[in-house]
């Protein structure tokens, strides 16, 4: 195992501004996997894909618990929507997403609801076995609500992988490759795409890659092919963060509902960046995907017509009950 990494000093938290803290750049995996091993479950479809749907995570009451969490969770905006009236499935009826149905702020992140999807036994179960351990802590990440059939917002696809290239360590790029292209393509210098949607190039930390139509075309050049993951309520996904990955509207006539959820052992982080996570929990803000790195103090408020949307809110509508387990998870209390 190597740490080998850079990191910033402790930095203050400054309200209104954009932070990185506990910027990380390994050179090397934090934690290195038996490429020859044979685990006998969901470990083995995921090593060599990059992606696998474990089945039956919770049960379908549970995971209609959390549906109807989520869809409460937007009606108390009161801007008008209603779940079984598609007129309503509107922008001026929604509070502000990414995307169409990405919700990472107004204290999203720290909603009961959020939380106790994270604290589910067999979700942490899951990471557990991935990472040979049960010290874990994990993101504030957000949520997603999409509406199918939405003509009122149009986006265009925004492929892209969690982690920045730069990272080095396994393969260094997506998963979903014929092995002998697994190395080669981020072998070259390759620049993130030139996107309405890209980041800030201050967050270059923040591990996120956009794809363009020409690195998309290499890969199906060397025998890829989009996949469209089939779920049912209750399945988990859960993906390497070098796969390329997008979403887009439901096409059926279901509404989508997504926790996003990610764990990895709390001895990767730092101090740096456990006091970043101790201050976002504190304060009901939200992470990226990253769990023990490159933790953003996000300034981003939700904008609408262009100017600060009325329904704007820095805490939850339902706070979580806060307990020993749960500091732990949030990387606060050492296990």
């Amino acid at each position: 195992m190597s740490t080998t990494a850079t990191t910033t000093d402790t930095k203050t938290f400054l309200e209104g501004k954009s932070q990185t803290f506990g910027e990380r750049y390994e050179t090397k995996d934090l934690i290195t996997f038996d490429e020859n091993a044979v685990y006998g479950d969901w470990r083995d479809e995921f090593h060599e894909n990059g992606c696998v749907v474990i089945k039956n995570v919770i049960s379908r009451e549970k995971a209609q618990y959390y549906a109807d969490k989520q869809i409460q969770w937007l009606k108390k905006f009161e801007l008008g929507f209603d779940e079984k009236d598609p007129s309503t499935w509107t922008a001026e009826q929604l509070p502000v997403s990414f995307k169409g149905g990405m919700y990472f702020l107004y204290g999203s992140a720290h909603e009961k609801m959020s939380w106790e999807a994270r604290m589910e036994p067999a979700v942490r179960d899951i990471f557990a076995k991935l990472w040979g351990t049960n010290e874990l802590i994990c993101s504030f990440d957000g949520m997603n609500i999409s509406m199918p059939k939405r003509t009122d917002v149009q986006w265009s696809p925004w492929p892209h992988c969690d982690q920045n290239p730069r990272r080095k360590g396994r393969s260094g790029s997506p998963e979903l490759l014929p092995p002998t292209a697994k190395t080669t393509f981020f072998a070259e210098k390759r620049d993130s795409a030139d996107h309405e949607d890209a980041p800030p190039p201050e967050i270059e930390f923040m591990d996120l890659f956009l794809f363009s139509k020409k690195d998309v075309k290499w890969f199906e050049d060397r025998g890829c092919e989009l996949v469209k993951i089939n779920m049912e309520p209750g399945d988990f996904v859960l993906w390497d963060s070098r796969t390329m990955h997008y979403a887009k509207f439901p096409e059926g006539d279901q509404i989508r509902n997504v926790q996003y959820i990610c764990m990895t052992p709390r001895q990767f982080a730092d101090e740096d960046a456990l006091a970043a996570k101790k201050w976002c929990f504190e304060n009901y803000v939200g992470t990226t995907h990253w769990p023990h790195c490159n933790v953003r103090s996000a300034a981003e408020k939700p904008m609408r017509n262009g100017e600060l949307c009325p329904k704007y809110r820095t805490e939850p509508f339902e706070k979580p009950e806060v307990n020993d387990d749960m500091l732990r998870l949030a990387g606060i209390k050492p296990y």
